[in-house]
């Protein structure tokens, strides 16, 4: 009887041991859940606040995109490529981030990228901004380039305007004018021998004695001499001979026309002039004109 009550507290004590040892067991067991637990809350959240992040960064690099390639610089086709290839680089990255299953890694990797973004985006907004200063420059450039070339037309403008008016200078300058004349009438014999007359019934024509003054600048040969004559009662007489030419910038009707042989050497000229009708008494006043210009006037008067 001795030996059996003494065998029972041993039994009862080892069952106590091992239930100790389960409690144990199962104490760990819970710690060890509670903190993978915890460490995969705290791995999620890490996840979730990567993810807000990097979404952030990708808004912020989309938006500096837009802002730089809303200016007015002109982007070259390596710019133009540029921007294409970072926005959809940055549609990539959008996509991944909604999967919303992004392992460590992938978020390592997907940081890096941002990291690149990041340069490229300010690698091309500095670029941009070169393009600007640039394109600056060359405005000022070309608006300085336009008054020279305003100025150089005004200069030319002027230059022509004075060589045209020293051209007409020249012309007018260059046309042969009268040094002297004399008119006389002449009446005409029977025999044919001409005899001057002061009387208007007997008169038939009339001879101008002229002499040309010196010019150098006037071209030596031939030049049209155009004759006006005008009656006491102011008519201009035309005939067969008559016709139009231009002087002193006036379309005119003349009575005769002839040629003189200019030497610049003095030389007196003489030209006949056969009247179609009868004179009449008064004044007459003779016209000469050459080169496109007047080249001077006289008269004679008859009884």
């Amino acid at each position: 009887m001795e030996n059996q009550t003494g065998q029972t507290p041993k039994k009862n004590s080892n069952v106590i041991y091992f239930l100790i040892v389960v409690v144990l067991a199962l104490l760990a067991t819970d710690v060890y859940l509670y903190l993978q637990k915890n460490k995969s809350d705290t791995k999620i959240v890490y996840q979730n606040d990567e993810r807000t992040r990097l979404q952030t960064e990708l808004d912020s690099l989309e938006a500096q995109i837009e802002q730089v390639n809303s200016g007015k610089a002109k982007m070259t086709v390596a710019m133009k490529a540029q921007t294409d290839s970072l926005k959809a680089k940055i549609n990539v990255l959008r996509t991944e981030l909604k999967k919303g299953k992004l392992t460590v890694a992938e978020l390592a990797d997907a940081q890096e990228s941002v990291k690149q973004l990041r340069y490229f985006v300010a690698k091309y907004t500095a670029d941009i901004e070169e393009l600007k200063k640039q394109n600056t420059s060359l405005t000022a450039e070309r608006d300085t380039l336009k008054t020279t070339i305003k100025t150089v037309n005004q200069k030319d403008s002027t230059l022509s305007k004075q060589n045209q008016d020293l051209g007409a200078k020249v012309k007018v300058g260059s046309a042969i004018k009268l040094a002297t004349a004399d008119i006389v009438a002449y009446k005409v014999k029977g025999s044919g021998k001409e005899v001057d007359t002061k009387r208007a019934s007997p008169a038939k024509k009339i001879k101008i004695n002229f002499t040309v003054a010196s010019n150098d600048i006037a071209e030596k040969g031939m030049h049209d001499i155009y004759i006006r004559i005008v009656d006491p009662t102011g008519n201009l007489i035309t005939g067969t001979d008559a016709g139009n030419f231009s002087a002193d910038g006036q379309d005119l009707q003349y009575t005769y026309k002839t040629s003189i042989d200019f030497k610049n050497d003095g030389s007196s000229y003489t030209i006949d002039w056969l009247n179609p009708v009868a004179f009449q008494k008064g004044d007459y006043t003779v016209l000469l004109y050459a080169d496109g210009y007047t080249m001077g006037k006289s008269g004679f008067s008859l009884k």
